[in-house]
């Protein structure tokens, strides 16, 4: 393919696989990206030789065709990259490894499965009859690591610990479980059917499955709420909205294209008001650097205060309730440690996991340093400051034309 061929195709800025294809439209290569648009220009770039090698230009000449899937996060792209390259083995993403370098999620087939990342070259030594499921390969072992923690926190599962009641220590339960990273069957809390289900969505999850996984948890959800299992139900649903909302900025961090990871929109909340009157809350969202203007909002709130946490709850309330705006994938609240647990708080209540950054500011209100989310801060930090920035600006002048309206009719 030449530069010119990719004119042709609209890419969009947005997570997925793409797959370079030959002349007979045989898969060639297949990866993922956190910005499809980004990372496959990125393969026409001067510098490709030396910055890829030789091998991916002989590839790029040789491909015809360029086909991609969008994906709904970074997590489905590297779990779709893992399929496709299962179901079609190319020849660029195979023959560059040798196979005992990949990397593969194993499922033990016992009455407590194990989740564990396993190496190629330490899969050949396992016996076939003690995996339930082996998904991969994966090609990098760094993202995948990731990838399980941010599976782990939704759907806490066993990796080393003894199930009860062979467990002998602590009633407590491993460490794990202590954390939330263990359903507990250390200790007796999960019993193994409870525990098969936890399995049966992880297996949904890196099957590719998302979207039956969803369905699936919003009829347990409801099943669970007619039989009077509030608590079972409440669980279902966090776990519904956090696959809806995946907490992926480490993926992000992890991509090899820089460029793609400043594309993902960033929105930042404040609140201005005058000894509490005509307080007004406003979100404004910034996308690779960029103040994007027609998202901007402004929220009366509703009861005077000069409360700053509780007007913050408000505004947060209120926003999330519009699932029709794009969500972001970071937030950013004007303050300290009592915004950030108040913005924690209204997600954990809308059952979703969206990093979180405050700004700290000095008694001039200039930043003094960011909070929250490290690796949102770490990856993203001029668009943070920016984001809240905008933020400010924008909620002193809506809150002053409100005032201007007030004493202008008063």
């Amino acid at each position: 393919m030449q530069r010119a061929d990719l004119d042709q195709y609209d890419l969009p800025d947005s997570p997925g696989v793409y797959i370079f294809r030959g002349s007979k439209r045989e898969v060639l290569y297949v990866g993922k990206a956190t910005s499809l648009r980004d990372r496959v220009r990125s393969y026409f770039a001067s510098d490709l030789i030396s910055a890829r090698g030789g091998r991916v230009v002989a590839m790029v000449e040789r491909a015809t065709h360029l086909t991609w899937q969008e994906t709904g996060s970074v997590l489905e792209a590297l779990i779709l990259e893992a399929n496709l390259i299962k179901t079609h083995q190319p020849p660029y993403n195979v023959d560059e490894k040798d196979d005992k370098s990949w990397n593969y999620v194993v499922i033990t087939k016992e009455a407590f499965p194990r989740v564990l990342l396993v190496r190629g070259r330490e899969l050949h030594q396992w016996e076939p009859g003690s995996m339930l499921r082996v998904f991969g390969p994966f090609p990098e072992g760094g993202s995948l690591k990731e990838a399980l923690k941010i599976v782990r926190k939704i759907f806490p599962y066993r990796d080393t610990c003894t199930p009860a009641p062979e467990q002998k220590g602590t009633p407590k339960g491993c460490f794990n479980s202590q954390i939330g990273l263990c359903p507990g069957v250390c200790s007796g809390v999960m019993d193994a059917k409870e525990y098969a289900l936890t399995i049966k969505h992880i297996i949904q999850l890196f099957s590719g499955n998302m979207q039956g996984l969803k369905r699936g948890l919003e009829r347990e959800m409801k099943a669970a709420a007619k039989a009077h299992e509030y608590e079972k139900a409440v669980v279902l649903r966090r776990q519904a909205g956090a696959l809806e909302h995946i907490q992926d900025i480490a993926l992000i961090k992890s991509d090899r294209t820089p460029a793609g990871a400043a594309s993902m929109r960033i929105e930042a909340f404040d609140v201005a008001h005058t000894a509490g009157q005509e307080t007004v809350g406003v979100m404004v969202a910034v996308s690779r650097g960029v103040p994007i203007k027609s998202s901007y909002r402004t929220f009366k709130i509703r009861e005077a205060t000069n409360d700053d946490p509780k007007a913050l709850a408000e505004l947060l309330s209120r926003r999330l309730a519009h699932p029709e705006w794009q969500y972001p994938r970071i937030i950013v609240v004007d303050g300290g440690k009592i915004q950030l647990r108040v913005a924690e708080r209204i997600l954990e209540q809308a059952g979703m996991q969206i990093p979180i950054v405050g700004v700290v500011k000095d008694e001039r209100h200039k930043p003094l340093r960011l909070i929250g989310d490290e690796r949102a801060i770490a990856v993203h930090e001029r668009e943070i400051l920016l984001a809240n920035s905008e933020a400010h600006r924008f909620a002193i002048s809506r809150h002053r034309k409100r005032l201007g309206k007030r004493l202008t009719k008063g």
